[in-house]
């Protein structure tokens, strides 16, 4: 008899669109239109819903993160 109560070993915790929202402060709209800009994070469908890895949610903060500091490279040292 297995114990359902139990997480499985090895996966990987995911979103869905509204708690990625949430914990982002935006609307799930807004999710929905980076994803279908091809702005958003990668995710993938299970059933109807969208998931989301929580790696490829850093991933993807850690990108926007380094082209917001590229493209203005001055205005973090200013004091």
């Amino acid at each position: 008899m297995t114990d359902l109560s139990r997480p499985t070993i090895g996966l990987e915790p995911v979103l869905t669109t509204s708690e990625l929202a949430a914990h982002l402060g935006v609307p799930v709209q807004t999710i929905h239109d980076l994803r279908h800009g091809g702005r958003g994070p990668r995710g993938f469908r299970i059933g109807r819903e969208l998931r989301y890895r929580v790696s490829e949610v850093e991933a993807w903060l850690a990108e926007l993160e380094q082209s917001d500091q590229t493209a203005r490279p001055h205005e973090g040292s200013r004091r």
